[in-house]
């Protein structure tokens, strides 16, 4: 029985899974938004807006689970989040991306998003 499949597979097994999760959320982080498939943008926006709330709470321990969450090659990211963006969204509970769709992706008909902050 498949109860309860919370997460996308994404056509990977998990190491490469996380990888891609990990470098998807460096990129938006710094960057502000990234266009990316459908998918990958549903599966990357609780993994962002998790890390966002846990950037509110400016400890040490908070630093290194964010850091361990984005991985070595998330420094910048991690200064991003909690100098610039965590303090942005102090007040609101939660909800700090959107996801917009665009135009399918001209080479195999993927469905494209936008996402990035609100």
């Amino acid at each position: 029985m498949k109860h309860h499949n919370s997460t996308r597979k994404l056509g990977r097994v998990s190491k490469q899974r996380t990888a891609l999760l990990r470098s998807l959320a460096i990129s938006f982080i710094i960057h502000g938004k990234i266009k990316t498939t459908t998918a990958k943008a549903k599966e990357l926006r609780p993994f962002v807006e998790k890390i966002i709330t846990k950037g509110k709470t400016d400890s040490v321990a908070s630093k290194r689970l964010v850091l361990s969450k984005l991985g070595s090659g998330g420094d910048e990211a991690m200064k991003e989040v909690f100098e610039k963006i965590s303090p942005k969204y102090k007040e609101r509970e939660g909800g700090y991306t959107r996801i917009v769709k665009v135009a399918s992706r001209v080479g195999d008909g993927s469905q494209m998003s936008i996402i990035e902050f609100v």
